[in-house]
């Protein structure tokens, strides 16, 4: 059986001034962004992409990141401990940061960004879609650095179960790695792929929903689910895994849509 190896979240610290790995991961996911908008826009230069304007989209979903992340995380799971420790809610360096919710501030500034240059927010979306599961990769990095959301009960005789002392003495799965490989690694490549070739418009982003809502629908099995505000609802699915399924239906019904069909 594997041990957390329980790293320090403090990457460096010089006098009061501290660099936390999660901010760590959030800045290697933003330097990725750039890295690989760019170098799609050299492969698709039909696309009329630039270097300042991936620079002004990157500054737009970063907000939208950080403020709809940290409020879909106060909102989905987490209202009552928010409310108890309100001035908690702007320490974004300790971790806590919903998907879900930065996906809904990221839709609100490929709108705003979609509007501002001229462009559909489908083709905005379908240029962003490959973009993003990498940092989601380095996202997961820092949860499991920071050693929170751990995964559930896992058999004795699994050979990379992992023990969280400092949760309980159980075998659990490594659910952040699960998730690393699969929404962030595998996705990646997926989706860098099929956006190679001219596709309809919609379909690249039709491709993202469909993948990671899947993705994160099955994650959610080996995960420690956080009940959040719904609760646990009909079949036993968590608060992730229903907010995961309007992601796929809406990707299904988008790349149908892309297809003229």
């Amino acid at each position: 059986m594997l041990i957390y190896p329980q790293i320090d979240p403090v990457m460096v610290q010089i006098g009061p001034l501290a660099v936390h790995w999660y901010g760590m991961m959030y800045l290697l996911a933003f330097a990725a962004f750039v890295w690989l908008g760019r170098m799609q826009a050299r492969r698709q230069p039909e696309r009329g992409w630039d270097a300042q304007q991936i620079d002004e989209l990157l500054f737009a979903g970063v907000l939208g990141v950080i403020v709809g992340g940290r409020l879909g995380e106060v909102i989905f799971y987490q209202p009552g401990y928010f409310a108890e420790h309100p001035l908690e809610i702007f320490a974004i360096w300790q971790g806590g940061m919903s998907f879900h919710g930065g996906f809904i501030g990221v839709l609100i500034a490929l709108a705003w960004f979609a509007r501002k240059t001229g462009r559909s927010f489908l083709q905005v979306g379908d240029f962003v879609a490959p973009l993003v599961p990498l940092g989601l990769a380095f996202g997961r990095l820092g949860n499991f650095i920071n050693g929170e959301l751990w995964g559930r009960e896992a058999p004795a005789d699994l050979p990379w179960a992992m023990l969280y002392p400092h949760v309980d003495n159980l075998p659990r799965h490594p659910s952040q790695i699960y998730q690393m490989a699969g929404e962030g690694v595998l996705l990646f490549v997926l989706l860098w792929l099929y956006a190679r070739r001219p596709r309809a418009t919609g379909a690249v982003s039709a491709f993202f929903l469909i993948g990671y809502g899947s993705l994160r629908f099955g994650a959610e099995f080996f995960r420690n689910p956080d009940s959040g505000f719904l609760g646990y609802l009909p079949l036993g699915l968590s608060t992730a895994q229903w907010l995961c399924v309007p992601m796929v239906l809406a990707g299904a019904w988008l790349l149908r849509r892309a297809r003229g069909l």
